[in-house]
């Protein structure tokens, strides 16, 4: 019996059409520049960048080009007048610190006590761990008008209103942290910590030396998901914060509205300001943001 060899032609991958990278015998095929969804996801990111360019276009024009009807698209000529109304203003950076200050701690906390509350969720069974999971998770659909009054009074009580304490204790722990990272501990293979248990390593030391260097997604998004919430907050300080020395960044800017004149040049201005910290904190982490999420619903 004669034995005939599959020809070179048969076994070449130019012979193929489905690798993506030829079209046919002999005739490489050529890759599109870009995907089709390309088409539908371009405009829609347009429409939602909307809103932002104008925010920083209208922060370049002055008070009588942002009130004119119709209103301007693009200024006549650059001002910074609101720029320097901003900047000039001694309480600004004090409220910038403040906010700063606030955002940093939240997120600090977060981490450390969200990562210990998630891993003892993920990994501990002890008498009720079922039950106070379900309770956290139950205030996450509790409104924050409900609240608001009971932390304002435990804030009063322990002496903390009118003061930045007032601001961070309530953001401490969030019941989002600490359910973000259970979930992502709970896809992480068990045999990386019983192998460091043989070892002699305690909890503590296996999840710091082992279960958060795996999780640097998670981390980052609960760091990025804090820093949004706590920089952005205008309600409770509103509720909390009195004297203007103790003003966040968002209350302040409040200051340039006022009931019969408004200077939007400086709130335009403000704003600008205002988004760039969250911008860059969501730039920097958007790969481990979006790593994180797909990562986290592995497992229930």
């Amino acid at each position: 019996m004669t034995v005939t060899s599959p020809s070179p032609t048969a076994l070449s991958p130019a012979a193929g059409t489905g690798d993506g990278t030829n079209g046919g015998p002999g005739r490489p095929r050529r890759r599109r520049p870009f995907s089709p969804w390309h088409l539908l996801l371009a405009p829609l990111a347009l429409v939602f960048a909307v809103p932002l360019i104008w925010l920083v276009l209208s922060s370049f024009m002055s008070d009588a080009q942002i009130n004119r009807f119709p209103p301007a698209l693009w200024p006549s000529r650059i001002d910074l007048g609101g720029y320097r109304y901003v900047l000039g203003n001694a309480m600004f950076p004090r409220w910038f610190l403040n906010s700063l200050i606030v955002s940093l701690v939240a997120v600090a906390s977060n981490l450390v006590l969200g990562a210990l509350a998630g891993y003892a969720f993920a990994r501990m069974r002890f008498a009720g761990s079922r039950l106070l999971l379900g309770l956290m998770l139950a205030t996450m659909a509790i409104p924050f008008q409900l609240t608001m009054i009971p932390t304002f009074l435990v804030m009063k009580r322990l002496g903390l209103i009118d003061t930045l304490g007032a601001l961070i204790v309530p953001s401490l722990v969030t019941p989002f942290a600490v359910f973000l990272l259970r979930q992502f501990f709970l896809s992480l293979p068990r045999e990386l910590e019983e192998a460091a248990w043989l070892d002699g390593c305690s909890r503590l030391r296996v999840l710091w030396r082992i279960v958060l260097p795996l999780s640097r997604p998670a981390l980052s998004t609960v760091a990025v998901l804090t820093f949004l919430t706590t920089w952005n907050d205008l309600s409770w300080p509103l509720i909390a914060i009195n004297h203007d020395t103790q003003y966040t960044l968002q209350l302040g800017l409040t200051t340039f509205q006022g009931q019969h004149h408004t200077k939007w040049s400086a709130v335009m201005a403000g704003n600008v300001i205002t988004v760039l910290p969250v911008l860059l904190a969501f730039l920097l982490a958007q790969k481990s943001f979006i790593q994180s999420i797909t990562s986290s619903g592995l497992k229930g």
